[in-house]
C-alpha cells in the first residue's frame, strides 16, 4: 500500500473520529474503509447506555458501504482515543475482526492503526484473527 494512500486513509478516519457519539467511555474512534474500487467509507462509534448496542467505528464504515452495495475491501484505518486528546492506537475489537472476515481476503486486507499520519502500524487481517473463522468454513 502507498503510503499516500495510508496518509488520506487516516486523515479521513482522524476527520470520522470528530463526529463520534460517545458520552459514556469518552473514547472516540473513527475508520476509513477503503473498497477494491478505490471509494472510501467512513464511521464512528456510537454508544448506547445499554452498552450492548454499541456499534464500532469501523462496523459502522463496513455496514455503510455493504448497505450502498459495496461488500469488498482492502484497508481500513482507525483511530482513537480520549476526546479531547490526541489520538492513540486503537485495535479493532474481536467482533470488528470477525466481521472483516466476512467480506475482506485475511491475507490481503490491510489494517491500519494510527496515533496520527506520521505514527500508525500496519497489519494484515491474518496477523490480528489467525485461523480466523469465515465462510469457507461452513462449505461442504
Amino acid at each position: 500500500m502507498e503510503k499516500d494512500q495510508i496518509i488520506r486513509l487516516i486523515e479521513e478516519a482522524q476527520r470520522a473520529r470528530e463526529f463520534s457519539y460517545s458520552p459514556y467511555s469518552n473514547y472516540m474512534v473513527g475508520a476509513a474503509l477503503l473498497t477494491k474500487d478505490g471509494e472510501i467509507y467512513t464511521g464512528c462509534n456510537v454508544e448506547n447506555a445499554a452498552y450492548s448496542p454499541t456499534n464500532c467505528a469501523e462496523r459502522t464504515a463496513i455496514f455503510k458501504a455493504v448497505s450502498e452495495g459495496k461488500k469488498v475491501f482492502s484497508a481500513i484505518a482507525i483511530v482513537g482515543g480520549k476526546r479531547g486528546g490526541s489520538g492513540d492506537y486503537a485495535a479493532p475489537c474481536g467482533v470488528c475482526r470477525q466481521v472483516m472476515m466476512e467480506f475482506c481476503n485475511p491475507e490481503t486486507m490491510q489494517i491500519i492503526v494510527a496515533k496520527n499520519v506520521s505514527e500508525y502500524k500496519l497489519f494484515t487481517l491474518e496477523q490480528l484473527l489467525p485461523e480466523g473463522f469465515g465462510a469457507e468454513n461452513l462449505e461442504g
